[in-house]
């Protein structure tokens, strides 16, 4: 199943959960308008002693009203509320879990590792580094991921999944939970959480009204004994909010299992953190750990009922798919013994089996004579791989992070720093330029920033171009913490730096456009909005744009961009008509720009025809050249299709390797065609 294929079954998934929430709510406007009718009647029955008893009467279409209009509103309006709480992202989950946003500078030797493995795995994915939690008072092992998309993610830890779990078994898990942003699991996940929340509402209003005092001389208060309805009705909601994460989570899980094995290529690691969640535990004791136990790596919750409502396969089951030679026996934790098993895995040596970019001190590169490797791809390599980083991806992000100078990933992880780092890479290289745009960032900046920029000069220069937007991707969740002030001088600053040349390169539309969207909320920003196109009728000309611009900026030679056009209008041509060629000035970055945020609108489907038309222009000479590579990367991030790094792989390497495990069978198309139940 590839990328687009997940993210439309997560679509599906919403259907279900749709499906599920009507049926929940029709079950408890059943059991509100019975407790009502019966309510009323004994309190009139009462109220009439010594004179025959009123009939029951089982119809009452005023009073059914009442409560249907009651019920909705109560469910529609928690839901409402809810998931308005919830739009600033995964943040929002992690720290009402009581999760403490770690310092992306930090130097405390767990938590280091932690942001050390989360930023090679979004290097390896094409993702924004999420923003990455702790939740210190939770001592089992567990994580989760939350965000409505890949730009406002953040990943969550507990303390006992940080400290008692080795390099190897945290990679696992993180790769388990970024399969979970690459999947689109997580806005499912949040929607669910404001569903459930709806649902438990009935059970606080019945809690309002046991307090309720009656005004009648008898003392009668039918309010009071329908708030006890209430509460035992709450009850029937819980159930279903239990019934609805599990039918939704569980086989979720196994597929975030097959693709983190598939990631890391590691599975001792998953399997070992299995195997120590079943002797240490996993359980939450955060207040808010129900309403989101769906969304985390193991059981957050205690055993529920027969394992009918268990938001998790059993333990044994997912360790054996992923390990059938396992002997069922858990594992027992220390901090000492991860201590030994990391220090014995940095002691290991790290042979590297296919070509890196040209990184100062990184052995095995070929250099051009300007000190760069030349960074071209085969097409085929690039849509198998969409939102399915490799082994090798990880592999080369690891090294990639590790040949970063010291200095450089200091001030990407600091808020004002990081500002300097981004107007350090869009330094012209024009000695007379630079000179004037080094004073007029001074001018335009924080004190010291234009001093940073200068220390920062002569590192930057130093490495590839290739390896300029990963640099960038470590330093979005720094620049993710400025004020709102800040960020609008730095947005003002960036624009200004980017247009002072007279031109507008392509790199510089790329970082410009990504910074802007992964930073979004710093301006005011809202989540994304809804799909608007299901079809390409009606971005044919945001069509002819997109595919004009990669096919002018492909070569200089008109033949060649005519033929590069006709590539991918021949891809288009059975799906829709009326695609042409646009010359460069109806074609610009401006037009792009425009066009891009129209087609981040469409359905998965219609993204996926876009990209692989993208690539049969860039690649029509069977290549794909480094700024061809970054325009496409630009579309691709803006549609929110993640593409890992654009590195060569050797033809012994498969380019996705199988999980040879009985997990294949439990998360294939032909055994559970929906991966609703497992």
């Amino acid at each position: 199943m590839d990328f687009f294929a997940n993210q439309d079954q997560a679509r599906k998934h919403t259907k279900v959960l749709v499906f599920y929430f009507v049926i929940a709510v029709l079950c408890i406007i059943a059991s509100v308008y019975i407790a009502s009718v019966l309510i009323f009647y004994g309190v009139n029955a009462k109220q009439t002693v010594g004179t025959p008893p009123p009939e029951l009467v089982l119809w009452d279409p005023k009073l059914l009203l009442t409560v249907v209009l009651g019920t909705l509103g109560v469910v529609i309006m928690g839901s409402l509320y809810k998931t308005a709480a919830l739009a600033k992202g995964g943040g929002a989950i992690a720290e009402a879990l009581g999760g403490q946003l770690i310092n992306p500078n930090t130097t405390q030797a767990d938590e280091r590792k932690l942001c050390n493995v989360i930023e090679e795995m979004a290097i390896a994915s094409g993702v924004p580094v999420p923003k990455i939690y702790v939740l210190d008072d939770e001592k089992g092992i567990n994580a989760f991921a939350a965000g409505h998309t890949p730009n406002d993610a953040a990943i969550g830890v507990t303390r006992g999944c940080m400290t008692l779990l080795n390099r190897d078994e945290l990679q696992g898990v993180i790769g388990h939970e970024f399969s979970h942003i690459l999947n689109g699991d997580m806005r499912l996940n949040l929607r669910l959480i404001g569903v459930i929340f709806g649902i438990l509402c009935l059970a606080v209003i019945g809690r309002v009204l046991i307090y309720s005092r009656s005004r009648s001389r008898e003392g009668n208060n039918p309010l009071m004994f329908l708030g006890l309805a209430l509460i035992v009705i709450g009850a029937i909601g819980v159930f279903f909010g239990r019934l609805i994460q599990a039918a939704l989570s569980r086989q979720r899980e196994f597929l975030a299992d097959a693709s983190a094995v598939q990631f890391t290529r590691n599975p001792p690691g998953l399997s070992g953190a299995l195997q120590k969640i079943g002797g240490v535990g996993s359980k939450l004791e955060s207040a808010h750990a129900g309403e989101a136990s769906h969304m985390f790596f193991g059981n957050g919750m205690g055993k529920s009922f027969l394992g009918a409502l268990a938001t998790h396969p059993p333990l044994d089951q997912r360790i054996r798919a992923i390990d059938p030679s396992w002997d069922g026996k858990f594992k027992t934790a220390s901090i000492k013994a991860v201590e030994e098993d990391d220090a014995h895995q940095t002691a290991k040596p790290t042979p590297s089996g296919f070509p890196f970019p040209a990184i100062p001190g990184m052995p095995g590169t070929q250099n051009d004579d300007k000190g760069f490797m030349s960074n071209m791809v085969l097409m085929g390599a690039v849509l198998p791989n969409l939102g399915k980083p490799t082994p090798q991806h990880l592999r080369y992000a690891e090294e990639l992070r590790k040949s970063f100078p010291d200095k450089l990933l200091f001030t990407a992880r600091e808020p004002l720093d990081a500002t300097a780092l981004i107007y350090a890479i869009l330094l012209s290289p024009d000695d007379i330029l630079r000179t004037k745009q080094l004073k007029e960032l001074g001018e335009r900046t924080e004190p010291g920033v234009g001093e940073t920029i200068t220390a920062l000069r002569a590192d930057v220069v130093k490495i590839a171009s290739s390896a300029r937007l990963p640099l960038v991707n470590i330093a979005l969740p720094a620049l993710r913490q400025l004020r709102p002030d800040e960020f609008e001088q730095f947005d003002q600053t960036l624009k200004w730096l980017i247009e002072s040349d007279g031109e507008i390169e392509i790199f510089e539309f790329v970082l410009q456009k990504i910074v802007r969207r992964h930073l979004a909320s710093q301006s005011g920003g809202t989540r994304p909005a809804s799909i608007q196109y299901h079809t390409l009728k009606p971005l044919v000309q945001d069509a002819n744009v997109v595919l004009s611009a990669l096919a002018n900026a492909s070569s200089s030679n008109q033949e060649e961009v005519e033929k590069a056009f006709r590539a991918g209008e021949g891809h288009l041509a059975t799906k829709v008509s009326g695609l042409q060629h646009l010359p460069p000035e109806a074609s610009g970055l401006k037009q792009l720009d425009t066009a891009l945020d129209h087609f981040a609108l469409a359905a998965p489907q219609v993204k996926k025809t876009l990209i692989e038309t993208c690539v049969q222009i860039v690649g029509e000479d069977g290549l794909i050249q480094e700024s061809e590579a970054e325009l496409l990367r630009a579309i691709a991030d803006t549609l929110d299709c993640p593409i890992p790094p654009f590195i060569e792989i050797s033809p012994n390497t498969e380019m996705h390797p199988d999980v040879h495990s009985p997990l294949e069978a439990m998360t294939g198309d032909d055994h559970n065609p929906d991966g609703i139940f497992p």
